[in-house]
Parts: C-alpha cells; structure tokens; sequence
C-alpha cells in the first residue's frame, strides 16, 4: 500500500508532520512518503496569475503525488480556525489543474493536532464539508487535543493510551482497504 502523509504546516518543528508521521508508521507494510509542504512554496494564488502563467509545477507536482498513493493520512495544522495558508494556497492552486478533482478519491483519514483543547476541531470541520467538493473521500477522521501533554516527541508517539488506541483503530481501518485496493 502506497500512503502519502500530507502534513499540512509549512512550519520546520510541525506538530501536524509529527503526528502525520506517527500515523503512516502504524500501517503495516506501508510505503510511506511524508509531503513537507515546504516542497510546494509558490506565489499566493491569483486569478491573473493563473491566466498570464499557467498552474504552477509545484501544484501539478503536489498532484500527481496524490495521484500515486493508495491511502492518504492528512493533518492540517489550525490557524484561527481554520489550515494554514501554506496548506491553502497548495490547496487552491492543485484545485485550478484542469479536469482534476483536488483529492481525486483517495481514501482519506483526515486528522488534526493542537496545543489546546480543541486539538484542531475548527480546521477538521472546515476541511469536513469542502474536501469532499474537492473530491475528498473522507473515511474517518482523528484529532489529538493538548498536543504538548499527549505526544511524547522524544519516543515520536502518542503518549495517552486512550487517543493512541483511538488512533490505531482508525489506521487498522484504513489499513483494511489495502484488499480493497487490490481488487
């Protein structure tokens, strides 16, 4: 199985990457590729850019790594509310690729983590509801609040029983639709 964990953050020490990453190394036989959204920097998305230059390279790269997994695992880091422009922008830009769905029906576990105690519930139901315009096959969806109490960074895992277990049955879901895909 072919899993791309998209961390949406741009940020060097990501919480989002952290936990993207703890996820896709539960998947038994996986292989994974971790997306640093850093890889996709390009200017901030404009209608008369679109028209004077085409869709960026970054963005038809963004996409056909998508269009190469199997499973995708994404955690979109919550600024007010809401992903993060770096994530919005990539975003925006691959939703512009003519005759693509953004997500192009990709089984999706959609995850977020946060410092506080909403652990990113604001950015999963923003991406919710506008992922699946976007073709966005959304199977489950996980979120880890008071990151710092419940993400042991030195050990890169979830330190409380509860939300790890959480976590693992979601994955072993997500994991089952390996015979799926092969068929």
């Amino acid at each position: 199985m072919k899993v791309l964990a998209i961390a949406g953050s741009n940020s060097d020490t990501s919480i989002n990457k952290m936990l993207v990453s703890y996820a896709a190394s539960l998947i038994p036989n996986a292989e994974v590729e971790i997306v640093d959204m850093n890889a996709f920097e390009m200017p901030i998305y404009k209608h008369q850019r679109e028209v004077e230059n085409g869709v960026p390279q970054e963005a038809k790269d963004f996409a056909s790594k998508i269009d190469g997994a199997d499973v995708l695992l994404v955690s979109l880091a919550e600024h007010n509310g809401t992903y993060s422009s770096a994530f919005k922008n990539v975003f925006d830009w691959t939703s512009r690729i003519k005759d693509r769905a953004v997500w192009n029906e990709k089984p999706m576990l959609l995850m977020a983590t946060a410092p506080g105690a909403r652990g990113g519930l604001g950015v999963l139901e923003a991406s919710g509801k506008r992922f699946p315009l976007h073709g966005g096959n959304i199977v489950d969806t996980f979120t880890l609040p008071f990151f710092n109490d419940n993400f042991d960074k030195a050990a890169q895992k979830i330190s409380n029983e509860e939300k790890d277990s959480e976590l693992k049955e979601k994955i072993q879901k997500i994991s089952a639709l390996e015979s799926i895909l092969e068929k």
